[in-house]
């Protein structure tokens, strides 16, 4: 598996989604995934299963060290001491004394940036969180929260084949962050596309490992595809492998970007947020 490595964090580039499976499901994924070699396991608060991911990963048999753990904050915690809270329940329920990144989850209008941002650095000096950084923050914000220089490690956002995030991942790479591209298949919508299947039958490969395999020639960037059963983490994992061509990559890049699958009420304005 391939790590990307920052001044903050050290992260194997391909990682478990576990969005929204809950119950002997997740434990069940997250047990499987690790068995096949994932090192790298994404959860929150908010998805309802940060125990059974604790479980899956209790019962592996995997050393705990060699897991990379990504949990988030909900966003009705707008202030640190309530992050705070928040963060000591999920180490609680993951059974763990540390996660490897911690993540605001998404911002909200009663966000205290600064505060909160204090309260995750705070954690951090405390060694129960690695690194820290946010997730679905638009540019503007992004740079806001990366100028209180509490040394942000990663961004978390939507990001595939269908999705431009070239803006953001700019910011991120001046900044020696991470972009982790959640729903990196669209949601399920970029494997039905005609360019990336005919690309996918040249190569022998499917066109979701196509997307995948194109998310991976990005410097710095990572991605957590959900995956529940082996078959589909198996051939996740094996889109690490899949070497594209420059005709490949620029019909990629000349696929529509403006596809946004996950868009809530909640969300931030993604121009000028």
């Amino acid at each position: 598996m391939e790590i990307l490595e920052t001044a903050h964090l050290r992260m194997p580039r391909l990682g478990l989604g576990t969005w929204p499976m809950k119950g002997e499901e997740c434990t069940a994924a997250v047990l499987s995934a690790l068995g096949m070699g994932y090192r790298h396991i994404d959860t929150a608060e908010m998805y309802g299963n940060e125990e059974a991911v604790g479980a899956g990963i209790a019962r592996s048999g995997v050393a705990r060290g060699e897991i990379f753990l990504t949990t988030k904050v909900w966003n009705d915690k707008p202030k640190g001491d309530a992050i705070r809270r928040a963060f000591d329940a999920s180490l609680a329920r993951l059974a763990t004394p540390h996660v490897d990144l911690f993540l605001i989850h998404w911002p909200s209008p009663e966000l205290d940036l600064p505060d909160a941002l204090r309260a995750l650095a705070a954690i951090r000096a405390e060694g129960r969180a690695k690194a820290i950084g946010v997730s679905n923050f638009p540019p503007k914000l992004l740079q806001r929260a990366i100028d209180q220089g509490v040394g942000l490690a990663c961004l978390q956002v939507e990001h595939h084949a269908l999705l431009d995030q070239s803006a953001l991942r700019a910011i991120c790479a001046a900044n020696g962050m991470v972009l982790t591209s959640y729903s990196p298949l669209g949601k399920g919508n970029a494997p039905s596309d005609p360019v990336l299947q005919g690309i996918g039958r040249k190569h022998g490969v499917t066109a979701a490992q196509v997307a995948l395999a194109w998310l991976m020639t990005m410097p710095g960037v990572s991605a957590v595809p959900k995956a529940a059963s082996p078959a589909r983490q198996a051939e996740n994992l094996a889109a690490l492998d899949v070497r594209l061509d420059a005709e490949d990559l620029a019909a990629i890049e000349a696929l529509p970007k403006d596809r946004r699958y996950v868009n809530p009420g909640m969300a931030p304005d993604w121009v000028n947020g």
